[in-house]
């Protein structure tokens, strides 16, 4: 390797290390998975339209090959990217001040904000269960009847369960918190941090945050209480 190549490596190394590198990373995996979360929230609606439209949606899916393979490995990439890079910055900021305060009062910090750390843990171990629960089938209650084409028994079988629904419920809102106080930090992190703009992207970032919980909200909702045949 040549003194040219080592250099450009060494920087990348530094930056990838330094806490302003972690915090970009987090931006740009966090906007490829906010991309995805509401993709997919749109198409869980189609719940909605009856049985054939989801279907249809899934053979779709399946019906990319490679490209979904390639899809699935960009973002379990910038799943653990983005994990690993907040688990980073949250011991560096308990590092900066190894004794907490006696007393916590928050003043200008949200609820997003102030439950960001629990709030991710609570979805990695929702997005674990969701994966044995819809994409493997493992923790379904219809196994071994689950199956990858028929994805609406899945799911209005998948939601009889009230345990469930109430674990997907509380997720959501978790997801809603997140949102709300991610999508800001994403876009102030990557320099869109401006007076004249930020209110509108904390109101854009509410609006997002809404609508995405609420959505995926409705269909265990809907499904338990008989809301959709």
């Amino acid at each position: 390797m040549d003194h040219a190549s080592q250099s450009k490596s060494s920087a990348i190394a530094i930056f990838y290390r330094s806490t302003v590198g972690k915090k970009m990373i987090m931006a740009v995996t966090g906007f490829i998975l906010v991309g995805f979360v509401i993709v997919h929230m749109v198409s869980n609606l189609l719940v909605f339209q009856g049985p054939g439209k989801l279907d249809a949606y899934a053979a779709f899916l399946r019906s990319t090959g490679e490209l979904l393979w390639l899809a699935r490995g960009i973002l379990l990439l910038a799943v653990i990217l983005h994990i690993d890079a907040a688990w980073q910055l949250s011991r560096r900021s308990q590092a900066s001040r190894p004794q907490d305060y006696k007393k916590r009062v928050p003043q200008v910090s949200t609820w997003g904000a102030r439950t960001m750390r629990w709030g991710g843990v609570l979805l990695l171990l929702f997005i674990v269960f969701h994966l044995l629960h819809f994409t493997f089938g493992r923790v379904h209650p219809d196994y071994p009847g689950f199956h990858h084409a028929t994805v609406t028994h899945n799911v209005m079988v998948g939601f009889t369960s009230l345990p469930v629904v109430i674990f997907y419920e509380v997720a959501m809102i978790a997801l809603g918190l997140h949102f709300y106080h991610g999508i800001a930090a994403m876009v102030m992190s990557l320099g869109g941090n401006h007076p004249g703009y930020t209110p509108m992207l904390r109101k854009a970032a509410t609006a997002i945050a809404i609508l995405t919980a609420l959505g995926f909200m409705s269909v265990p909702l809907a499904v338990y209480f008989g809301w959709i045949q």
